[in-house]
C-alpha cells in the first residue's frame, strides 16, 4: 500500500488496515456493516411544468463486463469528488449505514468502494447476499 492515502475517518482507517493485513477481513466486514458510507444519487428530473412527478433518488450503478450491475459507495464524500467528474447529474448523495443500504437493495447487485482510490475494494453479489442475510440475522 503506498503512503499517498490518507484516512479520514475510522471506516477507512479500518479499510486501510484491513488491506494491510492488520485487520481481519471478517472483523472489518462486520465493522463495515455498520459504519456510514456515502452513496451518490442524482435525482429523478421527472417534471411537468415545474412540477416535480418523482421524488425518487437514483443511486448511482454501473454494469461489470459481466452484465453484473455494480452499486458505487464511497468511505466519505470526498473520496467521490474525482470519481463523480465523469458521471453528470451526481453532485449530490445521501449518507447512510451500509447494512441498511444492502438491506434495501435486495440481491443481485456488486458493490465497489471507493473505485478509483487505492483504499477500495469490490464485493460479487454472493457476498452481498451473504451480508444481507448476516444483516436480517443480526436483528
Amino acid at each position: 500500500m503506498s503512503d499517498n492515502f490518507e484516512p479520514k475517518n475510522d471506516l477507512e482507517q479500518q479499510l486501510l488496515d484491513a488491506q494491510e493485513g492488520n485487520l481481519d477481513g471478517d472483523v472489518f466486514l462486520h465493522q463495515l456493516m455498520h459504519s456510514q458510507v456515502f452513496m451518490p444519487v442524482k435525482d429523478d428530473d421527472s417534471s411537468i411544468g415545474g412540477f416535480q412527478t418523482s421524488s425518487k433518488a437514483i443511486p448511482l450503478s454501473l454494469e461489470d463486463s459481466e452484465g453484473t450491475n455494480v452499486l458505487v459507495l464511497f468511505t466519505s464524500p470526498e473520496r467521490a469528488r474525482n470519481f463523480l467528474e465523469d458521471y453528470p447529474g451526481y453532485e449530490g448523495g445521501l449518507l447512510e449505514r451500509f447494512g441498511k443500504l444492502i438491506e434495501l437493495m435486495g440481491i443481485g447487485y456488486a458493490i465497489t468502494l471507493n473505485p478509483g482510490c487505492e483504499a477500495g475494494m469490490d464485493l460479487d453479489p454472493d457476498m452481498v447476499t451473504h451480508l444481507a442475510q448476516t444483516t436480517f440475522t443480526e436483528h
